[in-house]
């Protein structure tokens, strides 16, 4: 590959994509508003000519500019987070759905050939079976991993009606530097992180005994570049570390007290992705442990100092609509 497009390039897992990408001399064309990335997490590489940004939205921009010339398509732009997409699921469709389909469109325009989606392990909603499968059952519990969903099958069938190479990778529990340290409650990570910072208790959900299948974003990053790089096309592939750990044993690692607050509905008690089929199609397997990950992220916790501090009242009142609409008493 000499030219690639990177949505969504300046954000958390697109960043360490670029990054990636970077590294091996190609140049990348980069499509994101901002709107959850942040040009700080390209700051080392802005000086390099190699890497080129584009302020579009990909739901409405002509995108065609940053696509003319490129071989593949790397396509992670798009809105997270559960309680926001209950609560506004329109923008959720709209980032997330007609997103994709006007990037499937732009890469048809152009004649590229390749086409890596970031697809999210929340379809399985809570799976049957674990380690789960891509053959597992689909079920979304929430509006994210519905639009997350839509936009996978958008980018399959434009594989299958139009020939355009397409592989998705459903990506399980992403953590690491550059995660975004702002916005709505989220990812535990960030808020053990800015907890211990700020001297507060880990707020645990439940008793802590639900099991996350954890993966280091570098690792992300290298099955992404694998996929791109591969013969396969019209594949689906779990990317995840195939070893759960607890939430418990997370914050055993960080350090520090703890608290518990309610178990949250919808919310699966493990996820452990199978990795075979991408182990045994693309060579790829995790090569960041969990715990050098999180070692990792501990030496640059300061980058955590900004993030909100939640505690268990100000959580409580953030799920206020995830237990009203995912609970028994739904609406």
């Amino acid at each position: 590959m000499k030219r690639v497009v990177v949505t969504g390039g300046m954000g958390f897992i697109g960043s360490h994509l670029v990054e990636r990408l970077l590294r091996d001399n190609i140049e990348v064309h980069v499509v994101d508003n901002g709107a959850t990335g942040r040009r700080q997490n390209l700051q080392p590489f802005l000086s390099n000519p190699r890497l080129k940004i584009f302020d579009f939205d990909i739901a409405e921009a002509d995108l065609s500019p940053a696509f003319q010339g490129a071989e593949a398509v790397f396509h992670l732009a798009g809105l997270a987070d559960i309680v926001p997409s209950i609560q506004k699921p329109l923008d959720y469709c709209r980032a997330n759905i007609t997103g994709t389909l006007r990037v499937l469109e732009a890469a048809r325009s152009a004649n590229i050939h390749r086409l890596v989606y970031a697809a999210s392990s929340s379809c399985y909603g809570i799976p049957d079976h674990f380690p789960t499968t891509e053959l597992d059952a689909v079920r979304p519990e929430y509006p994210y991993a519905l639009s997350k969903r839509l936009g996978e099958e958008a980018v399959l069938h434009w594989g299958k009606v139009y020939g355009l190479g397409v592989v998705s990778l459903r990506l399980f529990n992403v953590y690491g530097l550059r995660s975004r340290t702002s916005g709505t409650y989220g990812a535990v990570f960030g808020v053990f992180l800015a907890q211990k910072l700020a001297n507060k208790p880990l707020t645990i959900v439940g008793d802590g005994s639900q099991t996350r299948d954890f993966i280091y974003v570098s690792d992300v990053a290298e099955a992404f570049f694998k996929a791109a790089t591969s013969g396969v096309s019209n594949e689906i592939f779990n990317v995840g570390a195939g070893r759960p750990v607890s939430v418990s044993r997370l914050a055993e690692l960080i350090g520090g007290p703890v608290t518990h607050i309610p178990k949250r509905p919808g919310e699966p008690d493990v996820t452990h992705a199978d990795i075979s089929k991408i182990h045994s199609k693309l060579g790829w397997r995790p090569a960041v442990s969990f715990e050098d990950g999180v070692k990792k992220v501990m030496e640059r916790i300061e980058d955590w100092r900004q993030a909100p501090v939640w505690t268990p009242d100000s959580i409580a009142q953030a799920n206020k609509d995830w237990f009203a609409y995912l609970g028994e008493g739904k609406p």
